[in-house]
């Protein structure tokens, strides 16, 4: 029974990872536009909240730090693909590209540095409740922030007015011009927030989740977080049910091993990719589907009176 609670509670903690950085990008999706930097953002990220912790000592500095180099990242790419109209993907690729090895250049002196030692964190009373206490009531506050900033996004998308602006945007920008929106500052809004929810998690993988700094630690995180949008269907409430999914079967490769299950450690390590080509692969056996749900401008360019 324990084994499983703390299975349980890995998949939670790596599905935040996934959960944040996914939400993020659905914003900017819901905005009608593409990001594929997340994988660069979030090395960014890392490295700016670990190195700021490491020499503050000051987790939430280092969280704001990190939310802050993805917002500035994502700001960058935004004026690129908004105002100057450059290729969303090519874009988005490049930014990749350059997070990679500009965090690798950065964080060369952070690699064998240590943080202070982390505080545990535990629900009063509900965390001794046999199984729950330990699955679900001793995570980190950010555990339980990405729950409640779905429930929030939920209500904002389909409660409020400026959700329902934000969603015009993407789905025709032109109408939304028409009314007097001003859809390439609401896009670059959408595209900044949406680059520090990514920031926010490659700091919460450096500080928190590991907590250490190597090269290319994100591991290919920020491109299952993109396809987990697709898989979503752009639904808040879907992404997060899908993190966790992702999250398990990360989980799951170390589960199988520490009970000596006899399966190559490289097929393992696949477990997560694998599970992502198959979901996709199956969500494309209905386009119609995916169409109905997609934003109908998403990746297009917007000039206005173009």
């Amino acid at each position: 029974m324990d084994t499983y609670a703390l299975l349980w509670a890995a998949t939670m903690n790596a599905g935040t990872v996934l959960a944040l950085a996914s939400l993020g990008l659905l914003i900017n999706e819901k905005a009608g536009i593409v990001n594929l930097g997340a994988e660069g953002m979030m090395l960014c990220a890392a490295i700016a909240g670990f190195a700021t912790v490491a020499t503050t000592g000051s987790d939430v500095l280092g969280l704001l730090a990190g939310m802050g180099a993805g917002a500035l990242m994502a700001a960058l790419f935004g004026v690129l693909v908004i105002w100057m109209n450059t290729n969303q993907y090519a874009t988005g690729l490049a930014l990749s590209l350059f997070g990679g090895g500009f965090s690798a250049f950065v964080g060369v002196n952070f690699v064998q540095a240590k943080l202070p030692e982390r505080m545990q964190f535990e629900v009063p009373v509900l965390t001794d409740l046999p199984f729950f206490g330990p699955a679900l009531f001793r995570h980190h506050p950010l555990v339980y922030g990405a729950i409640a900033l779905t429930f929030a996004l939920i209500y904002f998308l389909y409660r409020t007015r400026a959700g329902l602006v934000l969603r015009a945007v993407g789905e025709s920008p032109e109408s939304a011009h028409a009314l007097g929106y001003p859809v390439r500052r609401i896009r670059l809004l959408a595209v900044v927030v949406g680059g520090a929810m990514c920031g926010l998690a490659g700091a919460y993988i450096s500080i928190i989740y590991t907590p250490l700094w190597v090269e290319g630690m994100i591991a290919g995180k920020g491109w299952i977080a993109l396809a987990l949008t697709t898989f979503a269907t752009w639904r808040p409430a879907r992404v997060l049910l899908g993190a966790y999914l992702f999250g398990g079967v990360t989980m799951l490769q170390f589960h199988l091993q520490a009970s000596g299950v006899d399966v190559p450690s490289q097929f393992l390590s696949m477990l997560p990719y694998l599970a992502t080509i198959v979901v996709l692969a199956l969500i494309s056996r209905n386009p119609r589907w995916l169409r109905v749900n997609m934003p109908a401008s998403i990746g297009k360019p917007f000039f206005p009176g173009s």
